[in-house]
Order: structure tokens, then C-alpha cells, then sequence
């Protein structure tokens, strides 16, 4: 299965302690970085895993990370948004694959659920978050009706990470090259699929993780319950 993990960023909401590298190699512990994390977890639950790292900001100093991972340049991070680095990454799409937002930590009980493979598209919702969230979601019926941060109302908040069966992937493929030729360049890639359940009758599914420990890395207190999700599991190995 493919693992797509968008890292191309600046990390503009925490500077300035990400000015000088990207908010993906935030250590959390250890000398681990949220990265290396996501990496290793991924690789210990899917042995077979194919995992690419879409770069851009100070981008050689995740490259020298890894000398076994696939990676893919957005040179106009600085510019636009996840839309165009999974653009860039387009050509993956065309098996199962799993989209990760390179700022985002999850357990590693969540990440065995992570690596399954899908049957039908879904992302990660977390219901028990109902206020103050970032990039939230709207659901009935078991489908997704809409994701957005503009919403007043929903029942949780998008947890980062997007799971697509093979055809979806491959629906997603064409609909993000459509954006692009159309000048949409700072939109999130989540916008396209929002596009797709609105105008093209896509049916969206989400998986509730509100029992597993996850965050989005975008603050300081993030980054302390980032530390104890990562300090509690190296305890209990």
C-alpha cells in the first residue's frame, strides 16, 4: 500500500521555532522526530509498505533522514498549498493509498488501524472534539457531507489522515488535475475531495478515533501532549 506523507510546508503557525527546519522534524522525544515516528510506526505494522515523503521547505534536511524513502520536491511550497503537493505526487495514486499530513502524531494502537487496507474511501474523524477545532467535519448517514473550518456546527474534527481504495485513488488523481489546470493552488487537497461529494455524488466515509490518542501539530501545548503520547508508549515497550 502506498503512504503518502505531505511534509513540503513551512510551519508558519509555530515559527519562530520552525524557522530553520520544518515542523515535521519537531523532536518529540528520544531524538525522534514526528517524521521518523510516523515512519517507523508505518513500517512496524506494514512490512511491505511503500512510503513517499512530498518535500519542499528546507528539504534536504528531512532527505538526510532516510536513505530508503521515496521523495517527491514541491518547489512552490512557499506559495501554495497541499493541493499542489499531492499533485506532485499524483502518479501514486493508483493503488490503496494512505495520505498522511506530515504534522499530524497518532498512537500506535491508531496506527495499526492506519495500515489496514481500505475497502472504501474514509478519512479520520475525532467526535469528541465538537468545539474549537481546525479543519472540521460534517457527517450524516455514516458519509461525510462536508469538511471545511468555516463551519459553526459539526461532529468533529478531521484528524489529518485520508484512506483511499484503489478506484477512488484514481477518481482523486484526475479531479486533482483538474484543480490545477483550473489556477487552484492554495486550496488543501481535502478541498477537492469536499468538491467531489458536492458536485460529482462521491461518497466520503470516515472512521470515528476519538478512543485512540492523536494531535495536529500547530502549538506549543500541541507539541506537549505530542511529547506525552510518545513518552507513554517508549514506557510501556
Amino acid at each position: 500500500m502506498n503512504y503518502i506523507i505531505l511534509a513540503a510546508g513551512m510551519g508558519t503557525r509555530l515559527k519562530p521555532f520552525t524557522n530553520n527546519f520544518p515542523k515535521c522534524l519537531v523532536n518529540i522525544g528520544n531524538q525522534e522526530t514526528i517524521v521518523e515516528r510516523c515512519v517507523r510506526l508505518i513500517r512496524k505494522h506494514d512490512k511491505t509498505a511503500e512510503i513517499t515523503i512530498v518535500v519542499g521547505f528546507k528539504k534536504e534536511s528531512i532527505m538526510e533522514k532516510f536513505t530508503d524513502i521515496n521523495f517527491i520536491c514541491n518547489p512552490f511550497y512557499e506559495f501554495t498549498n497541499s493541493i499542489v503537493s499531492l499533485w506532485f505526487a499524483r502518479n501514486l495514486l493508483n493503488k490503496e493509498t494512505v495520505v498522511i499530513n506530515g504534522d499530524i502524531v497518532f498512537s500506535e494502537e491508531l496506527a495499526k488501524i492506519l495500515v489496514k487496507k481500505p475497502t472504501k474511501p474514509h478519512i479520520f474523524m475525532d467526535s469528541s472534539i465538537k468545539k474549537d477545532g481546525d479543519y472540521n467535519v460534517q457527517i450524516d448517514e455514516g458519509k461525510v457531507v462536508v469538511m471545511s473550518k468555516e463551519l459553526d456546527e459539526y461532529s468533529g474534527e478531521y484528524a489529518g489522515i485520508t484512506k483511499l481504495d484503489k478506484n477512488t485513488a484514481v477518481k482523486l488523481k484526475k479531479e486533482l488535475e483538474d484543480f490545477i489546470d483550473k489556477g487552484y493552488f492554495k486550496q488543501w487537497y481535502e478541498d477537492v475531495l469536499v468538491h467531489m461529494i458536492l458536485d460529482i455524488d462521491f461518497e466520503l466515509f470516515y472512521e470515528d478515533i476519538a478512543n485512540y490518542s492523536w494531535t495536529e501539530l500547530d502549538s506549543i501545548s500541541q507539541l506537549l501532549f505530542t511529547k506525552k503520547i510518545h513518552r507513554m508508549e517508549q514506557e510501556h515497550e
